[in-house]
């Protein structure tokens, strides 16, 4: 069996699995948290909580959290979505409706992901009490977003890898734009 076949096998395996697995409970936690991350809203909220409370190290974490963030949506959604045109998962893989309201864009990668990575991602260096209290939302995000069916589990972990990639770049930059300039 090829890789993409083991890639596409696992993502059925998870998605399914993931779908009729998690209790009601958590599941309506999943999609509250899920809901405060559209339109990186919840992210937006900790950026200004950081900068507000947190002094020159909240402002220096918010403003990398929210500079990742921007870059991971331009890379997941306005280049990766446009460059893998891949349709969402099957719904009858999933017992329950939520399936009914997913995005009709591209399923891969998962900017939702991409984007609460980079964030959490970006704030660590400068703030790592900070950053781990943003990794438990953007942890119940990247699940939400497959056991939704909104994404195979390859979208989102390569949504993951975009916003690594993406905060690391950010905390880099300063660094690459003074070496060239000197």
């Amino acid at each position: 069996m090829g890789f993409v076949a083991c890639v596409q096998r696992a993502d059925r395996i998870v998605a399914q699995q993931g779908g009729c697995r998690v209790p009601a409970g958590v599941g309506r936690v999943l999609s509250v948290v899920e809901g405060a991350a559209e339109r990186s809203m919840l992210w937006c909220g900790a950026a200004a909580a950081l900068a507000v409370f947190g002094g020159w190290r909240g402002r220096k974490a918010a403003a990398a959290g929210m500079a990742a963030l921007a870059v991971a949506q331009v890379a997941a959604n306005g280049l990766g979505k446009q460059l893998a045109d891949r349709p969402r998962p099957p719904k009858e893989w999933f017992a329950h409706n939520k399936t009914n309201d997913r995005p009709d864009s591209s399923s891969f990668p998962s900017g939702h992901t991409a984007a609460a990575v980079a964030f959490t991602a970006a704030v660590i260096p400068s703030w790592p009490t900070a950053g781990i209290a943003c990794a438990v939302p953007a942890a119940m995000v990247a699940v939400e977003r497959v056991q939704s069916g909104a994404h195979y589990p390859s979208d989102v972990a390569a949504g993951a890898a975009v916003g690594l990639l993406t905060a690391h770049l950010i905390r880099r930059t300063p660094g690459l734009l003074l070496q060239h300039s000197l």
